[in-house]
């Protein structure tokens, strides 16, 4: 089980989200995702803990915190779900098929 937490300060470091998970319990892993073009951190992040009784222990303390200035939202996880691959989304399949066209006519 993973544990969710939104609203988060973007100075925030695995550290920090690590010693304040660790009051609770033994934590193995955090992931703090950053955007890709700009490198910055996107506000939320993920913390595995040892056990589930752990992971409930601070979700219930956590849950509508307040810190680092902001009020914290602590959660279970959901599954990431699979994004639907639509014409918008891979637009670089027709972007290509279509320029491969055009040349094919200048030729």
């Amino acid at each position: 089980m993973s544990i969710y937490v939104g609203n988060l300060s973007f100075k925030v470091t695995e550290a920090d989200l690590t010693a304040v998970f660790a009051e609770y319990g033994s934590v193995k892993r955090v992931q703090i995702p950053t955007d890709r073009e700009t490198g910055r951190i996107r506000g939320f992040g993920f913390v595995e803990m040892s056990s589930e009784a752990e992971e409930q222990a601070a979700i219930a303390a956590l849950d509508g915190a307040e810190w680092m200035g902001r009020d914290l939202k602590v959660n279970k996880a959901r599954p990431r779900e699979e994004r639907p691959t639509s014409g918008f989304r891979s637009g670089n399949a027709n972007g290509g098929e279509r320029r491969r066209n055009i040349q094919s006519c200048l030729l």
